[in-house]
């Protein structure tokens, strides 16, 4: 018996995106480097149930983003994405 993971939106990876980056990450745009979908962090499919975030297209579903937290250090790797556009504020 196989089960499908279960994702939620990217909407649950704002806390730790946003404790990382000090901004709210999830009205960022960015195009996956796989298929050339571009969309806003919050549409995202985001899987928690590792030890970290895992951010994959909706398109395609290639990894766009993990990250992993420990008490001392992020690591953070962004590779699927092709660019990441972060809006400012003023």
């Amino acid at each position: 018996m196989t089960s499908t993971p279960v994702f939620l939106d990217g909407n649950a990876a704002a806390g730790d995106l946003q404790a990382l980056f000090g901004t709210d990450m999830t009205t960022a745009w960015g195009r996956c480097r796989g298929c050339g979908e571009q969309m806003m962090l919050a549409q995202t499919h985001a899987y928690l149930d590792g030890p970290g975030t895992v951010l994959r297209c909706p398109g395609c579903e290639g990894v766009l983003l993990r990250m992993v937290r420990s008490p001392t250090q992020t690591w953070l790797d962004a590779s699927g994405l092709d660019h990441l556009r972060v809006p400012t504020s003023g």
